[in-house]
């Protein structure tokens, strides 16, 4: 037992002194990299200032040295010199030993220029500059080739170009885009872009007018034109890849405008539908309908297998029902658009449609395309032969605006009135020159021609009438103009929309226009009988066409007197055909609104007569034989309120009075089985006819009745011969046989 527990002792001694041990030497370990440390720390500070004075002590002997080469120099220059004056060295100590060296001194001139380009190109470059100190800049510098100039024209021109685009609106698009040519937006093409991209953005609902400018400038330099349409496909596919609605909306949208304005051809537009619809999602859906409604009517007009391929798409997403209730409204929305022919989405509208046909120039650009945005464009870069560049624009600029750029826009208003003025000037004096005159109509017949053929040649009324503007007319000519109109229209073998829409146009270009188609319409009524049935259809349609659009007046159908003895079946004809189409035009329900009008009552007294009652239901029965007899619901309630009065003729004894009235009611008796058009016919007859005529008619008529008297009493007396002669007849038989 003691062995064990001593052997147990010295273990656990063991144990404590090998602990012990251990403890000593990780405490000697710990010193010696203390130590070790703080030597090393030490070493560091001594060698660091050790390498700050040798780097102090270099720089000085650098400053001394070249200090003493510069004194040198100074000596070997002023050698020459006679009294020249030295520096005191006392002066120059601090400089030459502590200071910093002397710079060499720089041109004024220089100086400022560098001041000015400090200016704008430092870390606050872009900074407002206000437009006075920018001019004064500009007049303080005399190169005018040099980067500081071109540098400060180039804001000039950032400016302008901002604040144009931030203006324009429909009225002043064209004053707009004569001040926008006057810049030079072919150096600053990518700013006016970059401009006309975020106010669309800005402002979606100015779209058509950006999409109009950018079509006038694109029908003038069309790489700007290309470069905007450009810049928004790419704006367009980025805001797809990064699932960016409003983007694809409104750069869809611009896009949508430009094709409308024949800047981009349909094919991008079929493009960016399929995308968005090949996989439909609620927003891609969304954007997709945004997009139709503003292309729809152009796609419909240039690419209808197209539109049909993509309202079949939307179609089938519709029937799938795997998108949202408010989505599927939308759609079923757009077909209901496509129905009504996208009259609330108008392509172009009038105002805005600006440019012709073809001088407008189309780009060819698809959706896959390798293109670049030429974002440089939108930095200043400068120009080696800047004087020459903006020479060649200002020439460019004359051309495309004329000689006299500084010319106001009443100027360019009075032009047309001047250049008549001087027509009319130059016919004066030659007539007293003694001029022949021709007087064979052989001007009038060319111009007639030239109408006719500029008719004839044009695919649309709008690029027809656009020519016939160009003609300048000379005043006196606009009735040959119109009657040109109804001649070509009337000789047509069925009536085209044309030449209504050519008129209707023509009145609400120049109000001139509108009294010589009033006056053709009353010539053309009262001379209607000389035409054949199918020219009286078509101008009938042509004058219903201006009616209904109001280009002119409903006061013309006062000359119409809707009675048997002022009407030929020719008027008749017209009238009916007129009503008709204006029916058609407007519906029952407008037309009747627009006849019983309290101030077109005057107007409408001979269509509507209510001074004789025959007249009144020769009226009624007119309206309701052609299917409008709605119109004259007013005139049977004044009919039936106002009987006709019953003339009683002074000659009349009292024995015929009632033979006169059993006349009258078997006469009526009889005519109520006939038809209405028979009745109106013997009533209108009968009143026509005096009251001085009405005894000996009705002496006629009991002498035909006792006539009629005399026959039926001498056939009753043939009867009974008759009847006499066959029973006796009978009686004689009947003896034989009894013999």
């Amino acid at each position: 037992m003691k062995r064990s527990h001593s052997r147990r002792d010295e273990n656990e001694n063991e144990e404590r002194s090998r602990k012990r041990r251990d403890r000593k030497h990780d405490d000697s370990k710990e010193l010696e990299h203390n130590g070790d440390h703080r030597n090393s720390r030490h070493h560091d500070d001594h060698r660091s200032s050790k390498h700050d004075s040798d780097h102090r002590s270099s720089r000085r002997n650098d400053h001394r040295d070249r200090r003493y080469s510069d004194d040198r120099g100074d000596l070997r220059d002023s050698d020459g010199e006679a009294g020249g004056k030295r520096n005191s060295p006392r002066e120059e100590i601090g400089n030459r030993y502590y200071g910093e060296p002397d710079k060499a001194r720089e041109n004024p001139e220089d100086a400022k220029q560098k001041r000015t380009v400090d200016l704008l190109t430092s870390r606050t470059g872009g900074a407002y500059i206000p437009p006075a100190k920018l001019r004064m800049l500009q007049a303080e510098i005399t190169d005018k080739s040099g980067a500081a100039y071109q540098r400060i024209a180039w804001e000039a021109l950032k400016k302008s170009i901002h604040g144009y685009i931030n203006k324009v609106n429909t009225s002043n698009i064209g004053i707009i885009t004569r001040e926008l040519l006057h810049e030079n937006i072919i150096r600053g093409r990518g700013l006016l872009a970059r401009s006309i991209i975020q106010a669309q953005a800005a402002s979606p609902t100015f779209t058509p007018v950006y999409a109009a400018l950018t079509s006038i400038i694109n029908s003038k330099f069309p790489n700007i034109g290309e470069l905007v349409l450009k810049r928004l496909v790419l704006q367009f596919k980025r805001g797809f890849k990064r699932n960016d609605k409003p983007l694809c909306i409104s750069s869809g949208t611009f896009i949508a405008h430009l094709i409308n304005q024949r800047v981009a051809y349909e094919i991008i537009a079929l493009e960016v539908l399929t995308l968005l619809l090949e996989t439909p999602t609620d927003d891609s859906v969304e954007v997709a309908i945004a997009f139709l409604k503003e292309c729809g009517m152009k796609l419909t007009e240039v690419s209808r297998r197209g539109i049909e391929a993509i309202f079949e798409m939307l179609r089938n997403i519709l029937h799938e029902g795997q998108l949202d209730k408010r989505v599927q409204y939308m759609i079923e929305v757009m077909f209901q658009i496509r129905k009504d022919g996208f009259k609330d989405h108008e392509a172009v509208p009038e105002e805005l449609d600006l440019v012709e046909e073809e001088h407008q120039i189309t780009h060819l650009i698809r959706l896959d395309d390798e293109m670049e945005a030429q974002d440089i464009l939108n930095v200043f870069k400068f120009d080696a032969d800047y004087l020459a560049s903006e020479e060649k624009y200002k020439q460019l600029c004359k051309e495309i605006l004329g000689s006299d750029i500084s010319d106001s826009e009443g100027d360019d208003e009075d032009g047309e009135e001047e250049s008549s003025d001087n027509d009319s000037s130059t016919e004066q004096t030659e007539a007293k020159e003694g001029v022949i005159l021709d007087n064979t109509e052989t001007n009038l017949t060319a111009l007639r021609r030239t109408i006719y053929l500029t008719i004839h040649s044009s695919l649309d009324f709008e690029e027809c009438a656009h020519k016939l503007m160009k003609m300048q007319l000379k005043p006196g000519q606009e009735i040959e103009l119109c009657h040109m109109f109804l001649d070509c229209c009337a000789e047509m073998r069925t009536y085209e929309k044309f030449f209504g829409l050519l008129a209707g146009r023509f009145c609400a270009i120049n109000k001139i226009y509108v009294t010589p188609f009033e006056q053709i319409f009353k010539d053309s009524y009262h001379t209607i009988h000389r035409l054949d049935t199918n020219k009286l259809r078509n101008v009938s349609k042509f004058f219903a066409h201006l009616l209904f659009t109001d280009s002119i007046s409903w006061s013309v159908l006062s000359c119409i007197k809707l009675n048997e003895e002022d009407t030929t079946s020719s008027n008749r004809i017209f009238i009916k055909i007129l009503f008709q189409e204006l029916s058609e035009y407007m519906g029952l329900a407008k037309l009747n609104e627009r006849v019983k009008d309290v101030t077109l009552q005057e107007v409408f007294e001979g269509l509507f007569p209510r001074d004789d009652p025959t007249n009144t239901r020769f009226a009624i029965n007119f309206f309701t034989s052609i299917g409008l007899g709605g119109l004259t619901d007013d005139l049977r309630e004044h009919l039936k309120s106002h009987p006709k009065p019953v003339a009683v003729p002074a000659l009349i004894t009292k024995e015929e009075e009632p033979s006169s009235s059993d006349e009258s009611s078997s006469s009526s008796s009889s005519s109520s089985p006939s038809s209405s058009t028979t009745t109106s016919s013997t009533d209108s007859s009968s009143s026509s006819s005096s009251s001085e005529d009405e005894v000996p008619a009705k002496k006629k008529k009991k002498k035909v009745l006792r006539k009629r008297k005399e026959n039926k009493s001498k056939s009753k007396d043939k009867k009974e011969e008759k009847t006499k002669k066959v029973t006796s007849k009978k009686k004689k038989g009947k003896t034989k046989k009894d013999k």
